[in-house]
């Protein structure tokens, strides 16, 4: 496919990774089972920092410890789990928005570690997201900061290059992971949402134009 076939493609909260993955030129691999460190997610200074949740049911919110009190700390905890190759981790900051007669859906801790295959795609998904996302060498403990994102609407849209991890702007790390991506070439964006008083990952968005 030719790369306009990409321009302003959507990713959402469930499938669409692999689209990414097959645009960049990676090829990450990954598993149900979370394998980082469980230490708690470094984010920016004015984040929450989430942690494992014990199980709950996935129509009432996820635990308060990986409710994020703000739309740059629910990117960074997302940046940080995907880095570390925590699949479910990054699924307890992600949320599908209420649409027409349909609730919103959070990332419980239920759902995250559910056997559906559309949530087992889902965190297959994330975890290919992982090779590009990773600056080289890997990092064990990744420390990653947003830059503060104006919200309209309940909802933050932060572009990849107000994205750091140690101190690398997350655009020039996936452009150095990515194959036959010219610089210029490259818009990623993350769209944080704030539902019942938290803040979510809600649609990831890569423009390759």
């Amino acid at each position: 496919m030719k790369a306009d076939s990409y321009r302003k493609r959507p990713v959402g909260w469930i499938a669409g990774a692999a689209l990414a993955a097959m645009v960049l030129g990676v090829t990450g691999c990954s598993s149900d089972s979370d394998s980082g460190e469980k230490k708690p997610a470094a984010d920016s200074s004015s984040a929450d920092r989430p942690t494992e949740g014990k199980k709950d049911d996935s129509s009432t919110p996820p635990p308060s410890n990986t409710r994020q009190s703000s739309a740059e700390g629910a990117v960074a905890a997302w940046v940080t789990a995907i880095v570390k190759g925590q699949p479910k981790k990054a699924c307890l900051v992600m949320a599908e928005p209420a649409s027409g007669s349909s609730p919103a859906q959070v990332g419980s801790p239920s759902r995250c570690d559910s056997d559906d295959p559309k949530v087992r795609k889902m965190r297959e998904n994330l975890g290919r997201f992982r090779a590009s996302f990773s600056p080289k060498p890997p990092p064990s403990d990744p420390q990653v900061e947003v830059a503060k994102t104006p919200a309209t609407g309940g909802k933050a849209v932060v572009p990849a290059d107000k994205v750091t991890i140690d101190g690398k702007p997350l655009d020039k790390v996936i452009l150095s992971n990515s194959s036959g991506v010219k610089a210029g070439q490259l818009d990623v964006k993350m769209t944080s949402s704030k539902i019942d008083d938290a803040w979510y990952v809600t649609d990831f968005a890569l423009d390759l134009g």
